[in-house]
This record gives structure tokens, C-alpha cells and sequence, in this order.
């Protein structure tokens, strides 16, 4: 322990792990340390003993649900976007050969009672049940805007500036109303709630395009997902970083983050030993979560609540066309939230679960001291539950960007039920640890059907 690195990382969730591996692959001298002795802190995935013994201690797994090595259940359900940043990130590093995908099945959205497949193309749009003849016609008509938009030809414009006019502009332009509103935003641009509707269109056809982009790439659903479990993700890139010269210590408390008389970031003492490094990252989880630190300051505040319920079913979820995975977004305009549902479904299609088990995870920002009635639309879609594990983990954010002192932390996973969120959390750290942005090269992923 008495050799200096470039980076301590603390942790070993996918963020920490993404983050460690792209630094090993640039050249950087990393160690990366985590209190547990297994990898993937919050994202990992668990057999079935694991399971019961994190939600229910004094009870084994009842053993109609098959065998134990048969599961790897995802504490943070989470699908990856197949031409999205993760994807590129995967490539980049070549961690691909690591992993085998393979595609979700279906995307859908909640609207006025129902669950329906959402719309990617305009020939979708016309036939989709969510709207209404004339409505299917305007929305035809919004995405062939989109389709046909090219930024070095005005004509495609209709008037137009993505840079400047709101989306809501854009909207009413074509008089879209609320419910497609709804699903165009929530479902296809990823929105965690309606802060975009009143700021330039630009990100949000960014958005509409990726999403349109990943659906054709595989069809069925622009979403993939590793076999085994999201668990193999961290894995596959702490085995990145080894393979560049990055050192792992697992099973190792962190006793103290050592700052200088200016509060600049020293290194980490973990069993009586001090470990030198010019920066640490690590998630919020190893720098006080809300509490004063020894220099008196707050490195970490809870920002909100998450709760997770995950499910075991014996049967796919009612009007998802019977598939063996999904993503259902309950938008939360129809059910008078703030925050939308997530509703991630994966099987033994996936090598996660005992055959004929289907895992179904409903996810959601907490609103209401009473944190179970909120995912209870969500629930319901799911018909009969054979059992659930519910969890509700506090959202942490960090107090400062980490520039001052060289400490940067990650934020928590949120609740949505796609990785975009937690790229962009690796994006925004990498910029401040390396003072860049993190540039990757855009390359194909291999799925099975």
C-alpha cells in the first residue's frame, strides 16, 4: 500500500467501474478499492440465496422457484440503448468480448388505462391504438419532420430553428396533443419529467433520433441487455482496467479520506495503511452521505428517494404481446405524478431466472410518505406477483463539482430503467477528473436474436 497512483477509485458499481476502466485505457495508474468482497455495489446481481438473505435473512428461497446459480437478479434494473453512449463505450474498450446481449423485446407506454407499443415511425404512428385517426395523421406528420430534418437544407425546416424554438413550439406546430405529448417525450426522448417541453427542441430530436436509430438497428425494441445479469457489466470492466495495468483490492474498509491542511485530497487509509494518490472517485456511499466530514463539509446530499419493487412472476406481463422482456413507461402525467413509472421485465430468455420466472422490477422517485402506493399502477399491470422484494435507497448527489480538492464522487442510480442517466454521470465526472470531454468512436454491437 505504499505505492502513489494517478486514481483512487472507491466502489466497484458500474459508474466507478466504467470510469476506472476508461482511465486504465488512457494511460492512467488506478487503484480501485470497494468495502464489499464482490463486485457491483448497488448494480449487482444476485442468485436466489443472495437475494433472500439481503431482503429477508431468517428465510431460505422456497424451492419452487428452481435452482440457485439459475438467477442473477439486478438490484438497478437497467437496459442499454443500442446506438446510446453506453454502447459506444462497450465497443470503445473492446469490453464487448467479455459480454454476450441479447435484445429486448418490446417498448411500451401506459396511456388512459392501457399499455400499447410505442410508435417509432411514422408507418408505426399510423397504426398505433394511442391516438385517434387525425391524431395518427399529425404525428405521421412529426416524425417525417424529424426523418427528413437536415440541417444544411432549409427546406426540410418548416419554419423551424431546433436551436431556438421550444419543443413545445414544436409540438404545436404539428397539434400534437398532451397524451402524444406524453409518449414522444417520456417514452422515446427519455425524459424524467416535462422541464424539456419549454426549452430549445435541439436535445430532444437528438433524442427522438437515437431512439428511432436503435429501434432499426435490431428492431423489435431499440433496448439490449447482457446475458447473466447487468452484474457482468462492472465486472467486464474492472477485468478492462486489470488488463491496463489497474490494481483491485476488494473486501477493504475505507477508514478515512486523507486531506491536507488546504482540504486537497491525499490519499485513503484502509486497515491502518495510507494509500497516496493525485485524485479519488469513488460513489457517495464512501464520503458521508449527508454527513460532515472531519474538514466540516458536506460532501453528499440526498437529493430524493427511490423505491424498487422487484417481482417474481410465472407468466409474461398482460398486453405485452406475450414477450420475454420489456420496458413499460408509465408517464406521469397519467397518473397525476411528478415522476414517471418504470417497469423493466427480463427471463430465463436472459440466463437470469429458473425457466417459465419472469423478473419484472417497477421503479420510481418517491413523492409521498407512503412510497408502495405510488408503484401500485405499476404493480397492477403485472397480473398475480408470486413474490416481491421491495427496497427504498436514498438518491444521493455530490455537493461540488471535485475540482477544488481532487474528491469526485458519482451520483446514485436513479429510477429509470435505461442507462442514459448513469452515462452521462460517467460523462460529467470523466470531464472533471481529465478536464475533457470523453470522446469514443462509434462501432457495431453484436446481439443475438
Amino acid at each position: 500500500m505504499d505505492e502513489e497512483y494517478d486514481v483512487i477509485v472507491l466502489g466497484t458499481g458500474l459508474t466507478e467501474c466504467i470510469l476506472s476502466g476508461l482511465l486504465s485505457v488512457e494511460g492512467k495508474k488506478v487503484l480501485h478499492m470497494d468495502r464489499n468482497d464482490y463486485y457491483g455495489g448497488d448494480s449487482a446481481s444476485l442468485n436466489l440465496t443472495q437475494l433472500y438473505r439481503k431482503f429477508r435473512p431468517d428465510q431460505s428461497p422456497p424451492s419452487e422457484l428452481g435452482r440457485d446459480r439459475d438467477y442473477a437478479v439486478d438490484l438497478i434494473p437497467k437496459f442499454i440503448i443500442a446506438s446510446g453512449e453506453l454502447t459506444r463505450i462497450l465497443v470503445h474498450t473492446d469490453v464487448t468480448r467479455y459480454l454476450e446481449f441479447k435484445q429486448i423485446a418490446g417498448s411500451f407506454v401506459y396511456r388512459e388505462g392501457r399499455i400499447s407499443k410505442v410508435p417509432s415511425t411514422e408507418m408505426e404512428a399510423v397504426r398505433s391504438p394511442l391516438m385517434g385517426l387525425f391524431e395518427k395523421r399529425r404525428a405521421k406528420k412529426f416524425f417525417e419532420f424529424l426523418q427528413n430534418w437536415k440541417d444544411d437544407d432549409p427546406t426540410t425546416h418548416q419554419g423551424i430553428n431546433l436551436d431556438k424554438d421550444t419543443m413545445k413550439a414544436v409540438y404545436d406546430k404539428f397539434g400534437l396533443e398532451p397524451g402524444t405529448q406524453d409518449f414522444i417525450g417520456h417514452a422515446m426522448a427519455l425524459y424524467l419529467d416535462d422541464d424539456y417541453i419549454t426549452k430549445p427542441a435541439r436535445p430532444t430530436y437528438n433524442r427522438i433520433v437515437l431512439y428511432t436509430s436503435s429501434m432499426a438497428r435490431y428492431g423489435k425494441s431499440p433496448y439490449i441487455y447482457p446475458l447473466y445479469g447487468l452484474g457482468e457489466l462492472p465486472q467486464s470492466f474492472a477485468r478492462l482496467s486489470a488488463i491496463y495495468g489497474g490494481t483491485y483490492m476488494l473486501d477493504k474498509t475505507i477508514d478515512e479520506i486523507v486531506t491536507d491542511a488546504d482540504g486537497k485530497f491525499v490519499g485513503v487509509t484502509s486497515g491502518g495503511e495510507t494509500v497516496k494518490a493525485k485524485q479519488v472517485i469513488g460513489d457517495p456511499s464512501y464520503f458521508g452521505a449527508g454527513k460532515i466530514s472531519e474538514g466540516g463539509k458536506v460532501r453528499v446530499i440526498e437529493e430524493h428517494k427511490v423505491i424498487r419493487a422487484i417481482c417474481f412472476l410465472k407468466h409474461p406481463i398482460p398486453g405485452t404481446d406475450d414477450s420475454d422482456s420489456c420496458q413499460i413507461i408509465i408517464p406521469q402525467n397519467q397518473i397525476g405524478r411528478r415522476n414517471d413509472i418504470y417497469i423493466a421485465m427480463v427471463s430465463s430468455t436472459h440466463n437470469v431466472c429458473a425457466k417459465d420466472v419472469y423478473v419484472a422490477i417497477v421503479s420510481t422517485i418517491v413523492e409521498t410518505d407512503k412510497p408502495e402506493l405510488e408503484i401500485a399502477p405499476g404493480l397492477k399491470l403485472l397480473g398475480p406477483i408470486h413474490d416481491k422484494f421491495v427496497s427504498i435507497t436514498p438518491l444521493y448527489t455530490p455537493t461540488s463539482s471535485g475540482q477544488s480538492d481532487n474528491i469526485f464522487i458519482t451520483r446514485s442510480y436513479d429510477a429509470t430503467s435505461h442507462f442514459e442517466t448513469v452515462v452521462e454521470d460517467v460523462q460529467d465526472v470523466w470531464k472533471r477528473v481529465v478536464g475533457s470531454d470523453l470522446i469514443l468512436k462509434k462501432r457495431e454491437v453484436e446481439v443475438s436474436n
